[in-house]
């Protein structure tokens, strides 16, 4: 069983803002149902680029329910520019922490919240740059170099813990040893 804060089973019992937003104005997706771990993230954004509110629709884990709920209490009365600052750390942070394992549901909420920045700004969002390693949550080398470096990946465990690469169909395992190598290598 995983070791939950309280602020966490709160989240995940009593999940705030859930459901879609009427009016919302920005939409952030992230995750996939087909491995597990979906998010929609609905935004109300005023002409001053500031967020009136939030809310979402997950399917997955205690974490990602938790994670999603609290991104959303986050980031309510927050210019987009200081939202696009929030990382994944502290969703977990503002939680009391996340076991290891279920780091991603953060970084889910932390990329959802990006697209729907974008989303709002009308950018695109171009294809990541690097080379694809993990098909089924859609996570790059580049991605993988920065999460090692940033965060202090040592396994393809910690890996998957903190990306989800790796935690579909598993085809990718070799490959993200094979980047945590080169990194390890270029010290």
């Amino acid at each position: 069983m995983w070791d939950y804060t309280d602020k966490v089973k709160d989240h995940f019992l009593k999940p705030r803002n859930v459901g879609e937003l009427e009016g919302a104005n920005a939409i952030g997706e992230s995750g996939s149902l087909n491995c597990g771990d979906a998010l929609k993230l609905y935004l109300k954004v005023n002409e001053n680029e500031r967020i009136v509110d939030a809310t979402f629709m997950t399917f997955g884990c205690a974490s990602a329910v938790a994670s999603s709920s609290a991104l959303t209490e986050i980031i309510k009365g927050m210019t987009l520019d200081d939202a696009a600052k929030l990382t994944n750390d502290d969703i977990s942070d503002y939680l009391g922490g996340l076991p290891k394992a279920k780091m991603h549901c953060s970084v889910m909420g932390q990329s959802a919240l990006k697209k729907a920045i974008a989303d709002f700004r009308g950018v695109q969002i171009l294809a990541k740059p690097g080379e694809m390693v993990c098909e089924c949550f859609d996570v790059t080398d580049l991605e993988i170099i920065e999460a090692v470096k940033t965060n202090g990946l040592k396994t393809t465990e910690d890996v998957t813990n903190y990306l989800k690469a790796g935690g579909g169909c598993g085809g990718c395992l070799d490959r993200i040893e094979e980047v945590i190598e080169s990194v390890k290598a270029k010290g």
